[in-house]
């Protein structure tokens, strides 16, 4: 039987921002892998692609802290841990977050709630690290707001994947018979990958329908990480 990548999206998930630090510096994730594990004592796991800045950061400090983020947390908000890379943005100094008891910075802002760990496992899966943490402390945030879940995240908001992320699947590859003859010039952003197509505009910013990717204002950024036009290129 073949593998239908599309089928792992199936599966339950939430939508985290996974945080660390690594003496002063501190940096966050978008992650989709945080789950509890035992109830007494309190235990979560977290899978990270080890590539990514923050498993670098948890692997150093064996501390990290998971924020449960909101159903109406905006595409910029969370195409900022995303999509962009600590070793470039200061994600942190963009948002609020608490600082915990291990130091790891807790991002307060979009959350529903956040908790903090320190790492007493740690299992190599290949391309992730699955992390094993003791929780230090936990609270809600914002008892009336619904998590965000994976399915809401793409379905609703019509997020992306990373090529990091464990249910990365090329979107671009796997529809092309699929599109309609009206969308065929379409825009990828180099950095996400988001794909503006003309004839659907981006109402959710201000631009109607129709509009040409070059009418679009030259303020216009892509809707899911904010990168500024000169980052798009035209598909062939």
């Amino acid at each position: 039987m073949a593998i239908d990548r599309k089928a792992f999206r199936t599966l339950s998930y939430g939508l985290y921002l996974i945080t660390s630090r690594e003496g002063e510096r501190l940096n966050g994730q978008v992650a989709n892998v945080a789950v509890q594990v035992t109830s007494k004592p309190s235990r979560i796991a977290i899978a990270l692609n080890k590539e990514n800045l923050t498993h670098q950061f948890v692997e150093k400090s064996r501390v990290f802290a998971v924020s449960v983020l909101a159903e109406t947390a905006p595409m910029q908000f969370i195409g900022l841990f995303g999509f962009r890379s600590g070793r470039d943005v200061d994600k942190l100094a963009q948002v609020h977050y608490e600082l915990g008891n291990t130091g790891a910075p807790m991002v307060t802002e979009h959350s529903v709630a956040v908790m903090e760990a320190r790492v007493i496992h740690s299992i190599d899966v290949g391309t992730h690290t699955l992390f094993v943490g003791e929780v230090v402390g936990a609270k809600v945030i914002d008892d009336t707001a619904s998590p965000l879940t994976y399915a809401h995240y793409h379905e609703v908001k019509g997020g992306k994947s990373p090529k990091t992320a464990p249910t990365y699947v090329d979107e671009n590859q796997e529809n092309t018979a699929e599109r309609r003859r009206d969308e065929m010039k379409r825009y990828v952003c180099e950095v996400c990958g988001y794909v503006y197509v003309p004839t659907k505009g981006d109402p959710d910013n201000g631009v109607a329908p129709g509009t040409s990717f070059e009418d679009l204002p030259e303020d216009w950024v892509c809707p899911v990480c904010g990168a500024g036009k000169d980052q798009f290129k035209a598909e062939d």
